[in-house]
């Protein structure tokens, strides 16, 4: 229910300075054309190959869709109000950007812990592998993080809606996230924060902590392997998968488990583009576009396309 004497609010953006702004659109539109490219070409080729409906690249072509949901919900607009006077946003479509944000954010997290959950299976239980990640085991994996995140997506939303906004209307930030919008409530935002705090806690550090694991006996596994070249490989693609799931977590959990009032938007709108803008588009080319099953694949793609 919409209790707010607000209709709409003014998102202010990265920056009011104009020359800047400038630059910031070139940087923000080739950043959002690389992860809707690269992502859109991750979803074709897996659905496209057959041999890559396995339970890794479903759950790549799943992070892929969440990535492309998430920066289409934010970028876009981001880029309208660079490119424009019009700075406005009304509160329905603020609602509805909060709530596509929230559930990709909480959809990727989970995924981030599921991809890892694989991998540790893969390399630590080899002859297992496939039937303990069958086709059920998939299913019921996907579907948990669809629950999830869409669970938190609306308890936050809901409550978000709850609040009332009587003014002022102007988001210091360049979308409608939580801290931001608690920011401006004229009414009590204790629920909020700890409902917050409760998420960032059990979503946030949770799966972080569970996919920390799975990479821990997946690194003690390597350290096993016999051959110079098999360690510097894996350990290769295990450093680049952590550094990329460190860069989305550690952001979250800083931005999300601090009350409302010590928040400074200058410095997390920065933050913010990491897990918003950076992570999406690292995430084709650290997860898939390096991967030689996903390069043959893009390969048959394109030779399709050429006849």
């Amino acid at each position: 229910m919409n209790n707010s004497i607000v209709t709409e609010f003014m998102i202010l953006g990265l920056t009011q300075n104009p020359e800047l702004q400038g630059v910031l659109f070139i940087v923000f539109l080739c950043i959002y054309l690389v992860a809707f490219f690269g992502n859109g070409l991750i979803i074709i080729v897996i659905i496209y190959n057959t041999t890559l409906h396995t339970p890794m690249y479903v759950f790549l072509l799943a992070l892929a869709i969440v990535d492309i949901i998430c920066t289409t919900s934010i970028i876009p607009k981001m880029l309208g109000t660079m490119l424009t006077s019009g700075k406005s946003i009304s509160y329905g479509s603020c609602m509805s950007q909060l709530f596509f944000f929230t559930w990709s954010l909480g959809a990727e997290m989970v995924l981030f812990t599921t991809m890892a959950y694989d991998r540790y299976v893969a390399i630590c239980f080899p002859l297992r592998y496939s039937t303990i990640m069958n086709h059920y085991m998939c299913v019921a994996l996907l579907s948990i993080a669809m629950v999830i995140a869409v669970t938190n997506s609306w308890v936050h939303t809901g409550l978000i809606l709850n609040l009332t906004f009587c003014g002022p209307n102007n988001i210091d930030h360049f979308f409608c996230e939580i801290p931001p919008l608690l920011s401006l409530s004229c009414s009590p935002v204790r629920i909020n924060e700890v409902m917050v705090y409760v998420a960032d806690i059990s979503l946030a550090i949770g799966d972080f902590s569970l996919t920390c694991l799975s990479y821990g006996f997946i690194i003690a596994a390597i350290l096993r392997i016999r051959t110079a070249e098999g360690k510097r490989k894996a350990f290769s693609t295990c450093s680049s998968h952590l550094i990329v799931v460190s860069l989305y977590y550690c952001p979250v959990i800083y931005t999300y488990i601090r009350p409302a009032s010590s928040y400074s938007f200058e410095r997390d709108k920065v933050i913010a583009a990491l897990y918003t803008l950076v992570t999406p588009t690292l995430n084709p080319i650290v997860y898939s576009l390096r991967n030689k099953e996903m390069q043959t694949g893009i390969q048959k793609v394109f030779a399709f396309l050429k006849h």
